[in-house]
């Protein structure tokens, strides 16, 4: 079952969020009270992990649905 999901990612959509809400990372930092790096490495696809509680704060602040913010594709070779 594992090596089905090798060939997947979660991509996250916040930068193409933020650009049609016209905010900053640093507004939306302020917005949820999370750090800036932490949005980041959200923004730029370097997280592990999101606690329910970040993505709900997320969701909130951009008024979006989870799969809005989220998506799984096919790695990029």
């Amino acid at each position: 079952m594992v090596e089905e999901f090798e060939s997947l990612q979660v991509v996250c959509h916040l930068d193409s969020l933020l650009t049609q809400r016209n905010l900053s990372l640093t507004e939306l930092s302020k917005l949820v009270d999370i750090s800036l790096a932490n949005l980041s490495v959200l923004k730029n696809n370097r997280a592990k992990a999101i606690r329910y509680s970040t993505f709900i704060a997320l969701c909130s602040a951009l008024d979006c649905q989870p799969g809005d913010l989220f998506t799984v594709d096919a790695k990029q070779v």
